[in-house]
Formats: C-alpha cells, sequence, structure tokens
C-alpha cells in the first residue's frame, strides 16, 4: 500500500514539473526578448560614414525645440563620462568577491578634474573613465562631502584638449525651465532626457546622515546609471548633478531630484585647493524627543533635542552649551539626562540630528549661530562659533 501511495504522488509531481519545463522551453524560442547586447556610437549608426556631414543642412529641418535639444546634446556629449569602478567585498565565508559598479560624471575643467555623486565611486579601488569619444582614462579619487554626496576624481589628459562643462548659477532656477539630463542609464551611454524643473527647495533625505539641500526637482527621465550626470538648462550650462529618484517600482517615476551646482562648485573649490571640504562642526551628541518622551522625564519643551554629550573643547561646549549628568533607561535603551534641549539653531526649529546638518550645510567654519535651548525650565539663546569638522 505505502507503494501505490508513493507512485501516485510522483505521477502528477512528473506532470508539473514537465508542464513547468515546456511553459520555459515555448517562452525561450516564442515568447518576447530582451536586449542581449545595446551599443551606439555617437551620433546614431551611420556616424563613422558621417564624419564630414554638413550638420547646418540636417539642422534646418529641425524645429527649434530639436534644434536646441541637439546643438546641447552635440556640445555637452563629449564632456559626460560613463565612470565605471571597481572594488573587493566578501561573502559570508569572507572570501573575497569583485564588485563592479557605474555611474555617470562630468568634466568641470581642462585639467581633468571631474564631477559625480560619492555613491557612485564609493569603496572603489580602482576607478575609469569613459569620455563621450570613446577614450578610456584611469581615474584618481581626490576627495568628496559625503553629507551632500559630492566626489571629484581626475584623470590626466597629457596633451589632450578635452570637452568641458560650464558651470551656471543654481540660485537662479525658476520652476518650469527646460532641463536636460546626460548620462549612462542602465550602462547606455550618452543617453539624453528632457524634462522642465518640477520644483525647488526641496530636502532630500538620501541616507540616514545624508542629504540633498535645496534639490531642484525634475520630470526629465533619470535611471539607474545617470547618478552624477549634469543636468543642463538650454544655454547649456550644468545647474544641477543627478542623484536621486523617487520610484515606487524601482524604475523612473517622473521625480528626480539633482543636487544644486552651487553646492557643488563650492565642493569642488575646497578640494581642490585644500584637498578637503571645509565644514561647518558644532559638536554635540543628540536624541530627538516628543511629547511622551518629555512628559515622563519633565522636560521643559516637548519637542527638539536633548543634549547627550558636547565634544571636549569643541564650539558647543566652548560656548557652555551642557551635556546630561546622569544616566537613564527606557526599556533596553539608555541614555543621558540632564542636559540642555535644543529646540532652534538661527530660528530654524531642530527636530532630529538631520536637522542639525541641515541647520549647518551652508555655514563655514568661523561663522557665528544662535542656539535656543532650554536649561531646566529657562529660555535661553546661546551664540555658537562654529568650528571645523574633524573629517569627512
Amino acid at each position: 500500500m505505502p507503494s501505490r501511495n508513493h507512485t501516485s504522488f510522483l505521477r502528477p509531481l512528473a506532470v508539473v514539473v514537465i508542464l513547468i519545463l515546456g511553459a520555459y522551453w515555448a517562452g525561450a524560442r516564442w515568447g518576447t526578448r530582451q536586449p542581449v547586447n545595446v551599443e551606439a556610437v555617437p551620433g546614431g549608426q551611420d556616424a563613422p560614414k558621417l564624419q564630414n556631414v554638413n550638420y547646418a543642412a540636417r539642422d534646418a529641418a529641425l524645429s527649434s525645440d530639436e534644434a536646441m535639444n541637439v546643438h546641447i546634446y552635440r556640445d555637452a556629449a563629449p564632456a559626460v563620462a560613463n565612470i565605471l569602478t571597481k572594488a573587493t567585498e566578501y561573502d559570508f565565508w569572507m572570501d573575497p568577491v569583485p564588485v563592479e559598479g557605474a555611474g555617470s560624471g562630468f568634466v568641470m575643467d581642462a585639467h581633468g578634474y571631474i564631477l559625480t555623486n560619492y555613491h557612485v565611486v564609493q569603496g572603489a579601488q580602482s576607478i575609469e573613465v569613459v569620455l563621450g569619444d570613446q577614450s578610456r582614462h584611469l581615474a584618481k579619487f581626490i576627495g568628496a562631502d559625503q553629507w551632500n554626496d559630492v566626489a571629484l576624481i581626475k584623470i590626466e589628459p597629457g596633451n589632450k584638449p578635452l570637452a568641458v562643462l560650464p558651470l551656471g548659477d543654481s540660485a537662479v532656477l525658476q520652476v518650469g525651465q527646460k532641463v536636460l539630463a546626460i548620462g549612462n542609464p542602465f550602462g547606455f551611454q550618452s543617453t539624453l532626457t528632457t524634462g522642465v524643473v518640477s520644483a525647488l527647495g526641496r530636502t532630500v533625505q538620501t541616507g540616514q546622515n545624508t542629504l540633498i539641500e535645496s534639490a531642484i526637482q525634475t520630470d526629465a527621465a533619470i535611471n539607474r546609471g545617470n547618478s552624477g550626470g549634469p543636468l543642463i538648462n538650454t544655454h547649456g550650462e550644468v545647474i544641477g548633478i543627478n542623484s536621486a529618484i523617487y520610484t515606487p517600482s524601482g524604475t523612473t517615476a517622473g521625480i528626480g531630484f539633482a543636487i544644486p551646482v552651487n553646492t557643488a562648485k563650492r565642493i569642488a573649490r575646497d578640494l581642490i585647493a585644500d584637498g578637503r571640504v571645509h565644514q561647518a562642526f558644532i559638536g554635540v551628541e543628540t536624541i530627538p524627543i516628543n511629547e511622551s518622551f518629555a512628559e515622563a522625564l519633565g522636560l521643559p519643551a516637548q519637542e527638539g533635542l536633548l543634549v547627550q554629550t558636547t565634544t571636549r573643547g569643541g564650539p558647543a561646549s566652548v560656548a557652555g552649551i551642557k551635556g546630561g549628568d546622569r544616566v537613564a533607561q527606557a526599556g533596553m535603551r539608555r541614555f543621558y539626562v540632564g542636559g540642555d534641549v535644543i529646540t532652534a539653531i538661527d530660528e530654524a526649529k531642530v527636530l532630529s540630528p538631520l536637522d542639525v546638518n541641515l541647520a549647518l550645510n551652508k555655514k563655514r567654519p568661523g561663522d557665528t549661530v544662535t542656539v535656543t535651548l532650554f536649561r531646566g525650565g529657562k529660555k535661553m539663546e546661546i551664540p555658537v562659533k562654529l568650528g571645523e569638522r574633524p573629517s569627512n
């Protein structure tokens, strides 16, 4: 009897396996096919035959909007970089596993400096740059501002003149302006998408301690691989670095964000001049509080940041801001109580440590900010002269 039951179980299982294999074979033979390899050369498939083409005759057939797109792409594409990285990670058994990555960037000056996103080159052991003319160059990592996700790398072009993208002014942008994005989405090099500035002044959190302040929102299609590429205005100037997308499905949803080029210019200047970014530093470690937490501890404010510690000799400590002096515990969490409760910096509310980063992002070492806090039941405003963050 057991053998019969075993046989009766195997028969339907075999039928199911045969059906699955048959469906797989039919799909592979007649189903929709995805491209295995896609390549393109600048100018389209006939480019090698069009080295002496009369572009004026072709351009005459274009509408004014088409002509603008074509001219901007023609001038900008040679300066847009495909950035290829190699790194080593370790698997579960601690065996080394090679990892490759890709992103975009753009040449910002004739010396070979290239701006991109920090997350494009983060952890890379080697960086290779492929320019629009398909020339390949090894690149050196110069430095980065991790908080703003901007990195600077450099190639050595030798005597070869480089195509360079001019940097614009992101402070004068208006919602509705046309923009163009050039990059390498999914490895498809020199891809152009167009759109408009959808919104300005967004604050986009891209990680636990990283953000894009005053982000440019655009509906120009941005996908994986576009990161680090330029967002360009109709004058051919870079006004942003494409950095992030809002994507419930994993692909573009028409909402992309770019780092303002004015932020990138400030970071690049610091890195080229001094090899590091001069970031403002206040020197406090805090935890957020809410209404129930404040009531339980008898705090004078219902929202803000409870100071845990201050950096010895740091700006906050020198200004007299006080950390906690005794330990409390809530569940498995231990923290200090008795310290000041910070509620604002320069009149801007601070509800999380990220808000502190946001308040300091446009400040420079040596600037003074006004910190609003409660000590006991007393509200105080304390001027704090900012220092420089010890490391990036």
